[in-house]
């Protein structure tokens, strides 16, 4: 959403989201597992929107025992070569299955925009709790959850997303220093002061 600060979806969020844009509502708003896909991707793997709207399944190869992403971020311009779990790959294989997309063809062909407009007809429907959500808002709650699994390691969160530094990645997943000073307040715990 162009000059809103998106925030990280909930899972409560997330599923409500990604059943109504499977299902649609009523007459008003279609369904479209096309825009729902993409997005369960992006809050799966962090990937952005926009370079999940390019993947073909040939991104995705098989190296050893696991797949694997071999595309170049567009942002960035960065490889990514991360693990891709095979729930996801099976996910977007049976996606692929299902709508007869070729190995080599793009797997969503839709552009962003579309994404973005379909999203905020569902967001504004929800109601406000929904008005700071966005595409970007799956990529920030697979930064939340990664972080939260992992017992808070920022380090390990920014490698994920291919930040340039851990501040980045703080300030993208809303870790800021009121929080950290917040927690350091909260911790103190004297009981005994010498006489």
């Amino acid at each position: 959403m162009p000059g809103k600060t998106t925030i990280a979806c909930t899972s409560e969020q997330y599923n409500t989201l990604i059943t109504l844009i499977y299902e649609g509502v009523g007459n008003s708003i279609q369904p479209n597992p096309r825009v729902a896909t993409a997005l369960v991707v992006e809050a799966n793997t962090g990937l952005r929107i926009g370079d999940i709207l390019t993947l073909r399944l040939n991104d995705i190869i098989k190296d050893g025992n696991r797949y694997r992403f071999n595309i170049t971020e567009k942002k960035t311009g960065k490889k990514r070569t991360f693990t891709v779990p095979n729930s996801v790959y099976d996910y977007l294989k049976e996606y692929c299955d299902k709508f007869e997309i070729g190995y080599s063809s793009v797997m969503f062909p839709i552009t962003e925009r579309f994404v973005q407009k379909h999203l905020a007809k569902i967001c504004t429907y929800l109601g406000e709790e929904y008005e700071h959500i966005g595409t970007h808002s799956f990529r920030k709650m697979f930064a939340t959850k990664c972080y939260e699994a992992s017992g808070n390691d920022i380090e390990l969160v920014r490698r994920l997303l291919q930040h340039s530094s851990v501040s980045v990645t703080r300030r993208y997943i809303g870790i800021s220093d009121e929080k950290t000073e917040s927690v350091l307040v909260s911790c103190v715990d004297i009981i005994y002061r010498p006489k």
